[in-house]
């Protein structure tokens, strides 16, 4: 793809999880149950934060992984050992969702490899804080919107063939995307426009058996905040004005991507969850 914006590198996105501290939590938290026995998935930013939680707990659930990372690969060859670790297989591969050719092939490898595609987790994205609208270059504008909604129009694209009737796709949006971030601008919008999706997919795909939904997490203690330019005042108070009082982990997210993967949720459609430390918002 030759018009695919250069990535910015303004911060250290995407950033190493293995520099935080404290580490963020992952480990699946009970004993599986076969609710993905058989299952082969794509988390997208699987290498690190929610995307790691995600794909060990899909792995505790008989789910077969594909761990698509941008270019961490310290970072994504342990969330692999992890996968395989609960007796399922993994496949990493990097590269820029913002890239159509790039969803393409691995989707192609993918279903090459594992065999099939039953779920799709539309995890990864990015953020740039400015102080004002201003500030946005019109490189960071394309870039995050590329990577956050271009990216999940690609993937959906090149899965759509190997969907059958039971797939599930789960997309993460935001928190911000209900009740604004004035430093997020252009991030906010994405997560905006990625319910938007979420919904309108979910009308076009259910009359095929296909359900589409997403997860709006609040602020998640993961690389994506420290990495992404996030200043040491905002750490240091980060998701304590929560009602919970705290940020929420990467552990405490994922069982809401596995329900909406699962045939749990088999009569949910077009709909948002919400594991936000307890703001209410309209969902």
């Amino acid at each position: 793809m030759t018009d695919t914006i250069p990535m910015i590198h303004e911060d250290a996105l995407p950033g190493h999880e293995s520099a935080l501290d404290p580490k963020p939590e992952w480990q699946p938290r009970y004993p599986g149950s076969g609710r993905l026995a058989g299952k082969v998935a794509i988390v997208t930013g699987a290498d690190s934060g929610i995307g790691r939680a995600v794909a060990a707990l899909f792995a505790r659930e008989g789910a077969d992984v594909a761990i698509l990372y941008l270019c961490e690969q310290d970072d994504a060859e342990e969330t692999a050992d992890i996968v395989r670790s609960e007796g399922r297989r993994a496949l990493t591969i990097a590269g820029d969702v913002g890239d159509k050719a790039f969803c393409e092939n691995a989707v192609a490898q993918v279903v090459a490899q594992l065999g099939k595609l039953d779920i799709l987790v539309n995890n990864a994205g990015e953020q740039h804080p400015d102080k004002d609208i201003t500030d946005i270059s019109e490189q960071q504008l394309r870039r995050t919107f590329q990577t956050n909604i271009f990216g999940m129009f690609f993937l959906v694209q090149a899965a759509r063939p190997h969907l059958k009737s039971g797939a599930a796709i789960v997309n993460c949006t935001s928190v911000t995307m209900y009740n604004g971030s004035k430093d997020l601008l252009d991030y906010s919008a994405t997560k905006g426009a990625i319910t938007a999706f979420t919904r309108s997919l979910s009308e076009n795909l259910i009359g095929d058996g296909i359900r589409v939904n997403a997860v709006a997490p609040g602020p998640i203690w993961t690389p994506l905040n420290p990495c992404g330019g996030a200043d040491e005042e905002k750490l240091a108070t980060f998701g304590e004005k929560t009602p919970i009082g705290r940020p929420g982990q990467p552990n405490e997210i994922a069982p809401s991507f596995l329900f909406l993967a699962c045939d749990d949720a088999s009569y949910m459609s077009g709909q948002v969850l919400h594991p936000n430390g307890g703001m209410i918002v309209n969902g």
